[in-house]
């Protein structure tokens, strides 16, 4: 039995309780947040005895919990991660790493030597119909990977308690908060790392009317961003949160030279169809030009008990983070990656901000390429 704590149990922390109540072997024996009312809605969730913490520090020091989910508002990650990482418990930080890269790098050294496991909450590759894409496509079945497409038409962001989620500085900014996952992706499915970064975007329709203690909410509400890698592939982000009406909120595409595979979310559909004809451009027609053998289905994992915000993608994630735990093993999704996905979201409100391409050696730490 592994005994879990949460430390921030708002609405992503009471969604982690529940993927773990679905999964053998594990137990919420702590919980902590600042808030009476959310330590309240998260007991009514729990079966069995669990202690309650207004402060994370003191039930790190517990010693009832031997592995921590840190899901807190984005601005507190780095100081909860600095306790967290004093210990030896096993650690699940919750997307986005931190806000800034300085508290990332903090944080990737804070965790070396460390006993316990370090896991980076990136969950999305996890989606049933993600999975089946990335598999296919890493087994080559797009042949060589050129362009990576994602679009999220969906609605706004929901409230969230005082209000952290209408302001950049809080979360990193909307490319970083809501998006890390998406340039996370692209990386993963591309098996390379973007070099330059260029994006346009604002905040059009969204919380514009919204003031609290004297500050206009500012997050953005829609944008392109487009991500070039040294080998010639691209990746695309087209994101819109005023789009609630849109049948599939998340569609992913992948072109290679060889065909093209999409997954579309929340119908779990993919579709992945070779190239007839590739190559020889002398002798192309109408017919050779079409796709051939077009396959399309439902793709669904029958082992998922618990369905959540991610399509059972959270759930197959801390199955892994369970079994790492038990087996002494690493993690999938690690802090570099995390770093990564943050510089890449900082990279594209730079180029907003300033109107050019920002290279990824602006953002990076020193040393990184």
């Amino acid at each position: 039995m592994v005994r879990y704590g949460v430390i921030g149990v708002g609405a992503m922390g009471r969604e982690h309780i529940e993927n773990l109540k679905h999964i053998p072997g594990t137990s919420v024996t702590a919980i902590s947040d600042p808030f009476p009312e959310s330590l309240d809605r998260a007991k009514g969730l729990i079966n069995g005895e669990v202690k309650s913490f207004a402060d994370h520090k003191d039930l790190l020091n517990s010693g009832v919990v031997d592995a921590v989910i840190i899901a807190t508002p984005n601005y507190t990650h780095v100081d909860v991660l600095k306790d967290a990482l004093a210990t030896s418990l096993h650690v699940f930080i919750e997307k986005p790493l931190c806000t800034t890269i300085e508290d990332c790098v903090s944080v990737i050294n804070w965790s070396k030597g460390r006993k316990g496991i370090v896991w980076m909450g990136l969950e999305y590759r996890y989606m049933p119909p993600v999975a089946e894409l990335i598999r296919i496509v890493h087994e080559g079945g797009v042949g060589e990977v050129q362009q990576v497409t994602i679009r999220e038409h969906r609605q706004p962001f929901y409230p969230k308690v005082g209000n952290w989620n209408r302001f950049r500085d809080k979360t990193g900014g909307t490319l970083v908060e809501k998006c890390c996952h998406y340039f996370n992706l692209m990386d993963h499915i591309a098996q390379e790392t973007p070099v330059r970064v260029f994006a346009s975007g604002g905040q059009r329709v969204n919380f514009l009317d919204e003031v609290y203690d004297g500050k206009k909410a500012d997050m953005l509400d829609s944008a392109y961003v487009i991500l070039e890698y040294a080998s010639g592939k691209r990746a695309m982000l087209d994101l819109c949160m005023f789009a609630e009406n849109t049948l599939d909120k998340e569609h992913i595409s992948v072109t290679g030279n060889a065909g093209k595979i999409e997954s579309f979310l929340p119908s779990l559909e993919l579709r992945y169809g070779k190239r007839a004809s590739v190559g020889n451009f002398k002798e192309w027609t109408l017919e050779a030009s079409k796709t051939k053998d077009l396959e399309v289905r439902k793709v669904w994992d029958d082992s998922i008990e618990y369905l959540g915000f991610h399509y059972g993608a959270s759930y197959l994630e801390h199955k892994k983070f369970h079994q790492a735990i038990v087996d002494g093993g690493q993690p999938e999704v690690t802090l570099e990656e995390g770093l990564r996905s943050v510089a890449v979201g900082l990279a594209a409100h730079k180029s907003i901000d300033e109107g050019r391409p920002v290279l990824m050696s602006e953002v990076l730490p020193a040393g990184w390429k």
